[in-house]
């Protein structure tokens, strides 16, 4: 199986197209543990990938990766033999598809390959993307959002899409002020940022005791974008179910990590 190069997006004879191969242009620290990768691909690619990017994740200081390939249904088709590429799905913070950029921010507090890579990633490394999904929201006039830090790419894509007059809140659980980032919301949106002040992600029960403190909103136009560790995420979710009355089409409850686990987003 023959690497493909980078860019390339047609099938091959046997129906599996390359993945697309993205591009490290720049590295920035916005907080101390979150570092943003701005990387660049084929305008197309990055259209494709969706606001969830499934990203593929060589090996630290791997120039040639020995990529997978795409089947026309999606499954990724892993090359026989040792690769060194681990797949990890990503929000990304921000898309261009006309300038062919993408936007992610990695997490590296985090022992996982994403967030090694991320440390040591320097412009021109390559990282691959494998497509991608949605973030799971609609549209509702009163939202509640609530996450940690590996979730905040996707709350801010949420709160820059909502309309003006959108109300709520966002609940958002980091380690500290320095691990806060600017988060434009609607004026009726109330963003609430919870301070662990020591104790280990996934140790917390600040999310769920903040989703708990909480009277369910007294509308039925309410939606509910939950994301961050699973025990947190399946607290919450019953929550939502229970008190809060939600039904399927009012909630979407995401376990983007789990504690004795790389903390990396995955599927």
């Amino acid at each position: 199986m023959t690497t493909p190069e980078p860019g390339a997006t047609g099938p091959s004879p046997d129906g599996l197209r390359p993945v697309d191969v993205l591009t490290v242009v720049s590295v920035e620290d916005v907080t101390p543990t979150v570092r943003r990768v701005l990387l660049a691909g084929t305008p197309a690619g990055v259209a494709a990938a969706g606001p969830t990017v499934s990203l593929l994740v060589p090996r630290v200081g791997d120039p040639a990766p020995r990529w997978p390939r795409v089947a026309k249904d999606g499954r990724i088709v892993w090359p026989e033999g040792a690769h060194g590429v681990s797949l990890r799905s990503y929000t990304a913070r921000r898309q261009d598809p006309a300038r062919g950029e993408v936007e992610i921010d990695f997490v590296l507090h985090g022992d996982g390959p994403a967030a090694a890579w991320a440390a040591a990633a320097a412009p021109g490394d390559p990282i691959g993307s494998a497509g991608g999904g949605p973030l799971g929201d609609r549209p509702a006039h009163r939202l509640l959002l609530a996450g940690d830090e590996t979730a905040l790419p996707a709350i801010s894509r949420i709160l820059a899409a909502a309309p003006d007059d959108t109300g709520g809140v966002a609940l958002i659980e980091v380690a500290g002020p320095e691990e806060e980032q600017p988060l434009p919301a609607p004026a009726g949106v109330t963003v609430h940022w919870l301070h662990r002040k020591g104790t280990a992600p996934g140790e917390s029960t600040l999310l769920a005791d903040a989703v708990a403190a909480l009277d369910p909103f007294p509308e039925d136009d309410v939606f509910a974008w939950v994301a961050a560790e699973s025990g947190a995420v399946r607290t919450i979710r019953a929550d939502l179910r229970g008190r809060w009355g939600l039904g399927r089409a009012q909630h979407h409850a995401i376990g983007y990590w789990r504690r004795g686990r790389s903390m990396s987003p995955a599927d």
